[in-house]
């Protein structure tokens, strides 16, 4: 990963209005990207989750991260406004729950680092997030939990504790299990949780591949539209990371096939050398079949959303 230096402009507006539009747009971009293989785009709906559910969720999260900007403390607090505010808003189910848990610190390290200069680096923005997560607490945790149902969340419970079990709080107590130990526990069969113990990396890796995008830099090369790039950073994402909310939903088997058809996709541009647009066909064929199936990587599409998130932060406009 490159550490370059990036300068925001938020013009006249205060600081957390500004993370708190990047982080609306970020989810709006991802959602709205097609051919996204598996997942509910501007072209596709599930049955009862529709893009429109997707909007609505993002929109309602301004208040949120606008107030999260200003904290380095309480994120199990603010993930469950955050999964409130979005079912109040909409009735397609659970649409950004991993997302916001990688938005809520990541936009207080973005409020903690910008308030006092208007330059970051990736890494620097990513290791505060992981500074902030390893300071929480037990309450984190109890508020985490409360989540579940509001979200309707589907999860692998936790060897220790059973993320659905409301009688496990007393044993979060006892045990004084912070969030960030939580996410310990999970990191080895949910990617987001990885992220948490990881230090962000995947999310800055996707950073670095939309920056580069729409800076006309990558390789093979894709054209600077934000569309294709998202979808390029999708694909990539996928690619190189089997989607732990598929091995939630099916088993870890489809997880590494669904990798694996992604992976011979970017074998095909690479074999060729050409343009990203001469693998879109295959992209869309990938699309159909796992939308046939109902088989979504929305764990994927979590990661990309913080990559854009963060990406947007740096200046990246279209």
């Amino acid at each position: 990963m490159k550490d370059s230096l990036y300068a925001i402009d938020r013009g006249n507006y205060p600081l957390p209005s500004y993370i708190a539009r990047c982080a609306q747009l970020a989810m709006c971009l991802e959602v709205s990207s097609s051919p996204k293989p598996g997942n509910v785009d501007r072209h596709d709906d599930y049955e009862d989750t529709r893009y429109e559910h997707f909007l609505a969720s993002a929109i309602s999260m301004y208040p949120v991260i606008e107030e999260v900007s200003s904290e380095t403390k309480g994120i199990g607090r603010f993930i469950r406004n955050a999964v409130t505010e979005s079912a109040r808003w909409q009735k397609g189910g659970n649409t950004h729950f991993g997302a916001i848990i990688l938005l809520i610190p990541l936009s207080m390290a973005a409020g903690k680092i910008l308030k006092e200069k208007d330059t970051f680096s990736l890494s620097e923005i990513t290791e505060c997030a992981n500074r902030i997560v390893k300071n929480t607490d037990t309450s984190d945790a109890i508020d985490f939990y409360s989540c579940f149902e509001a979200a309707g969340v589907k999860v692998n419970p936790a060897d220790e504790f059973d993320l659905q079990n409301q009688e496990a709080i007393d044993e979060l107590n006892e045990k004084d299990m912070s969030l960030y130990k939580l996410m310990d526990i999970a990191r080895g069969y949910d990617l987001i949780a990885n992220e948490w113990v990881t230090g962000f990396k995947r999310c800055a890796n996707c950073a670095e591949i939309i920056i580069d995008g729409m800076n006309g830099n990558l390789n093979p090369k894709v054209k600077t539209d934000i569309n294709d790039v998202t979808v390029y950073a999708f694909l990539k994402t996928l690619a190189e990371n089997e989607d732990t909310f598929i091995s939630t939903k099916y088993d870890d088997e489809t997880a590494t096939y669904v990798s694996g058809q992604a992976k011979l996709i970017f074998g095909e541009i690479y074999k060729t050398n050409e343009d990203f647009n001469t693998i879109l066909p295959l992209i869309k064929k990938l699309d159909e079949e796992l939308l046939e199936r109902k088989i979504n990587p929305g764990s994927t599409a979590d990661i990309v959303i913080a990559g854009l998130f963060i990406s947007l932060l740096a200046g990246v406009r279209f």
